[in-house]
């Protein structure tokens, strides 16, 4: 009796040190026990916060503007040009100012300018190039009937071009001011966007090929203004020529006279 009573406490401890050392096993291989992991709990706090952070940028990017009109500007629209024709002297000029005709503006051009009579021509096939005074106005003349015209045709160009961009201007800039929406997401302002710049490039475009034909324009202004001045120094200097050769007091007026050239 005495020895069954040692092996029972025996048994007992034993079985109550197995139950103790067993406990831990058991929660690490998920039964028994809750186990507070802190790593894990911080990284679902960082998921947790990174999603709310998505969320209010997305739901920001989805909110639009209510008042727009504080940036609207108005377009500055071009008027038909109206040019007076009373005997037929500028016809075809304001179909050549207000459409993109090259034809009509060859025939404005013609029709509006003095030609040089073939009794010019002839007289001018004697003169030298590069030392004639007549040949220069020539080239003058030449120039000006070359790029005129083309100056003509880009004005029309530019005025048919604004009156037939005008619905589109019109169109882009009703979307890019709606307060609605309809027109308010990410993607659709993007595209807003993308389409002012495309119509500011055509316009850029436009405006450009306007700078040319006026760099032209000057270019034979210059030319006019360049011929007179040298035309007004070579006619200086015959002048002082023939006043050191022949006198010109009164003993000698008739000799002066015959020989001067002006």
């Amino acid at each position: 009796m005495k020895f069954n009573l040692k092996n029972r406490k025996k048994y007992l401890i034993a079985g109550g040190l197995l139950l103790a050392t067993a406990t831990p096993s058991f929660a690490l291989f998920g039964t028994g026990d809750i186990v507070f992991d802190p790593t894990s709990y911080a990284s679902l706090v960082s998921q947790l916060t990174t999603l709310e952070s998505q969320y209010n940028m997305l739901k920001n990017n989805v909110v639009h503007f209510s008042f727009k009109q504080q940036w609207q500007t108005t377009l500055n629209a071009l008027k038909n040009a109206n040019v007076a024709n009373m005997f037929g002297e500028t016809a075809g000029v304001n179909i050549a100012l207000n459409s993109n005709s090259q034809s009509a503006s060859l025939t404005a051009w013609k029709t509006a300018t003095v030609p040089v009579s073939s009794g010019t021509s002839s007289y001018l096939q004697g003169q030298t190039v590069g030392n004639s005074a007549q040949l220069s106005q020539l080239a003058l003349i030449e120039m000006s009937d070359s790029v005129s015209p083309d100056c003509l045709t880009a004005v029309g160009q530019y005025r048919a071009a604004r009156s037939q961009n005008g619905t589109a201007n019109t169109s882009l800039t009703q979307q890019q001011f709606d307060t609605t929406s309809a027109t308010n997401s990410e993607v659709q302002q993007l595209n807003l966007l993308n389409a002012a710049q495309a119509q500011q490039l055509t316009e850029m475009q436009s405006q450009a090929a306007m700078h040319v034909y006026l760099a032209s324009q000057m270019t034979v202004a210059n030319m006019q203004q360049r011929n007179a001045a040298a035309a007004d120094l070579n006619t200086a200097a015959a002048v002082q020529q023939q006043r050191s050769v022949n006198d010109t007091s009164a003993a000698n007026e008739g000799s002066t006279w015959t020989t001067y050239l002006p």
